[in-house]
């Protein structure tokens, strides 16, 4: 008898064309589903995601648009049994925003957050060597469930130099950070100072995300936009993308990654962020 599937992995069967021959695979491709999140009643975002911590994903999606401040501000929480609406009810009133920004992330990404407006940069003091940012890359691609499974999914991980705290997987990379702060949240684990990992390219709203968590180093495995190196330049966040086995770029904020305090120049930086 077959293993059942993960939750967000749905069974399927593909026909293979390889070396001339044709063979039919019984397998597994992600699962996606319109997820649509009411607050006090009335219908605040629709987007799609993967049918995977829903919940987690309402609540990390109110604290990054401002909705709320904790979990104290929430009285009540529900799933529906389709798994295709959460209803959070909270403890005070909230003013509907009349526009919303459609993103570039996958899974059609929403934010109602200025990405324009100031902020302070991050005064966080972690440092982390280049060992630890492959070792954790390593252990966090390792931990991914779906991914070996279905390919077409993203996933985040929520760690410090030494360890892995979270991991959580969408087919919306966007939706991944949100079911991280979600995550921890519940969990009662502090964000702030803390690394993020991920499989998506780091775009603005991947970065104010990452910024309003109080996270002030985020690595990929792809690129960074040029929204996103100016604004972590601006708000002093490292990012890293493009990692490979044994090797990363750094784009902006090098001082954190051991081994480049001492090229923290201009030229320097510029050297560093162009490492092939």
């Amino acid at each position: 008898m077959p293993e059942p599937l993960p939750p967000g992995a749905f069974a399927t069967s593909y026909h293979v064309y390889e070396r001339g021959q044709w063979s039919q695979v019984e397998s597994a491709i992600v699962d996606e589903v319109t997820l649509c999140v009411h607050v006090n009643g009335k219908e605040l975002a629709t987007y799609q995601c993967s049918p995977v911590d829903q919940e987690a994903m309402a609540i990390g999606f109110l604290r990054a648009e401002d909705f709320i401040e904790g979990l104290h501000d929430i009285e009540m929480i529900e799933l529906s049994h389709s798994g295709t609406c959460v209803d959070v009810w909270l403890r005070k009133p909230v003013t509907m925003p009349q526009r919303a920004i459609q993103t570039s992330g996958c899974g059609g990404g929403v934010t109602f957050d200025d990405l324009t407006r100031q902020r302070p940069p991050l005064a966080a003091q972690i440092a982390v060597s280049p060992d630890q940012i492959v070792a954790r890359y390593q252990e966090f691609a390792a931990a991914q469930t779906l991914y070996p499974l279905t390919r077409g999914v993203h996933a985040s991980a929520l760690c410090t130099p030494e360890a892995i705290l979270l991991l959580a997987e969408d087919v919306g990379r966007h939706n991944t950070l949100d079911k991280l702060w979600g995550k921890a949240m519940r969990q009662g684990i502090a964000t702030d100072g803390c690394m993020i990992m991920t499989t998506g390219r780091i775009s603005s709203e991947m970065l104010g995300k990452a910024a309003k968590m109080g996270v002030p180093v985020i690595v990929s495995r792809t690129s960074p936009t040029s929204r996103s190196v100016a604004l972590a330049q601006a708000w002093n966040i490292t990012v890293a993308g493009y990692f490979r086995r044994d090797g990363f770029r750094v784009y902006s904020a090098p001082e954190r990654v051991l081994g480049l305090l001492a090229v923290s120049t201009p030229t320097a930086l510029a050297q560093a962020a162009d490492l092939k």
